[in-house]
């Protein structure tokens, strides 16, 4: 599973948890929005994360 900022970006905007995640990550660590996205990735959704399915679902073909 690759790492897509478009993909990571409408997970969170449907996901008011992740929402607050990445505003604590970003307050916390001091980090710019797209070290949090990436760090968010890495933490909740990369090899069997809680948000994994839900990021993969964003890139199946939309019917």
């Amino acid at each position: 599973m690759k790492y897509m900022k478009s993909q990571m970006k409408q997970l969170i905007k449907d996901n008011k948890e992740l929402q607050n995640r990445l505003k604590e990550l970003m307050k916390d660590h001091e980090l710019e929005k797209e070290f949090a996205l990436k760090a968010l990735y890495h933490a909740e959704v990369a090899e069997g994360g809680k948000y994994q399915l839900a990021y993969q679902a964003l890139d199946l073909p939309k019917k």
